[in-house]
């Protein structure tokens, strides 16, 4: 079974920065994009950023300019180096990613576990 661990995350003071990892395991035979989500309490899970395996990417209006996805396709991993963060950015982190498991036929979409980011004032 794929499996994506995320970690890197805690609390934070406003203007601070972070860097969360998302690292993916298993039979893996491909991965496609790898994502970052946020959710933060009472809202709805909400895309942040997203990097494909050539190494495009897009933002949210909200961290375009703050936040920074990258990944290293050579440790299955993606990175999201976030600056200048807000009280705003407070929410569960959750990394996600479209992969091929050895032996499937088909892709599917993996999600890591969360991981708690706190921004305070």
């Amino acid at each position: 079974q794929v499996q994506l661990v995320e970690s890197g995350g805690g609390l934070v003071q406003v203007g601070g920065s972070l860097r969360l990892s998302c690292a993916a395991s298993g039979p893996i035979f491909s991965i496609n994009a790898m994502d970052w989500y946020r959710q933060a309490p009472g809202k709805q899970r909400e895309a942040v950023a997203t990097i494909t395996s050539g190494g495009s990417t897009n933002y949210a209006g909200a961290v375009k300019g703050r936040l920074t996805i990258s990944r290293d396709n050579g440790k299955n991993t993606v990175y999201l180096q976030m600056n200048s963060l807000k009280p705003e950015d407070t929410a569960v982190y959750y990394c996600g990613a479209t992969a091929r498991a050895m032996g499937a036929m088909v892709q599917r979409y993996y999600w890591g576990q969360g991981t708690q980011v706190t921004v305070s004032s």
